[in-house]
């Protein structure tokens, strides 16, 4: 006899998703505009690895923010742990406050260093 799992807080409508794929294409639709989809993958792939290495900086720079006798813009405290030094214009938190500016995609495009 299979296990119900009404009651038990999730999500799960039975199918295998969350509840909140529709909103994420919907999203994804808005993003792309009219980029081909070849090339949406290399924004959004771009965007994924971006979130992912600002969210391991900042849980290091919350670290140092706390130890008196470390310096969290010191480049160096990051790479001895192995985890990517973000800079200013290039933080999640920098970017996403300016996601709505015109500039958007040059700031995007700067981040990601001189080419």
């Amino acid at each position: 006899m299979a296990r119900s799992t009404k009651g038990r807080g999730t999500r799960n409508n039975g199918r295998g998703d969350l509840g909140f794929e529709a909103t994420l294409w919907q999203a994804a639709d808005k993003l792309r505009g009219n980029l081909d989809s070849g090339e949406y993958k290399h924004v959004v792939l771009g965007l994924i690895f971006l979130k992912y290495i600002s969210d391991a900086f900042e849980e290091k720079r919350l670290a140092l923010l706390l130890d008196p006798e470390t310096d969290p813009e010191d480049r160096d405290e990051y790479l001895a742990e192995n985890v990517f030094w973000v800079p200013q214009p290039a933080r999640w938190d920098y970017l996403q406050s300016k996601a709505k500016q015109p500039e958007i995609g040059k700031l995007l495009d700067d981040s990601n260093g001189p080419t």
